[in-house]
């Protein structure tokens, strides 16, 4: 049981980088649709940063998995933001 909780932290917490990469691109584009937003910062070589911001969302996540006191969720919560630092670690190379 304890490895389905850290893999369904994981899976919450890629998704919540996903949603929070969305609405990150969607403030920022000023307008524009967020896809073509996340195009264009991959072209100009800014995608890592708005990965980044897009994580954000992943600390509302972790805590809501913490006060639940389902810590090995949010175990895998802390591990897909690690994966995504080090996804944007790779991008910037």
């Amino acid at each position: 049981m304890k490895n389905k909780d850290i893999i369904i932290g994981i899976l919450v917490g890629l998704a919540a980088n996903a949603i929070g990469l969305y609405f990150a691109a969607m403030f920022l584009g000023k307008g524009d649709d967020p896809f073509t937003v996340i195009k264009a910062a991959n072209t100009e070589g800014f995608l890592g940063k708005l990965v980044s911001l897009g994580a954000i969302v992943n600390l509302g996540a972790f805590f809501v998995f913490i006060k639940k006191k389902q810590d090995h969720r949010a175990k895998g919560v802390l591990l897909a933001t690690v994966l995504i630092a080090v996804f944007t670690f790779v991008i910037k190379l």
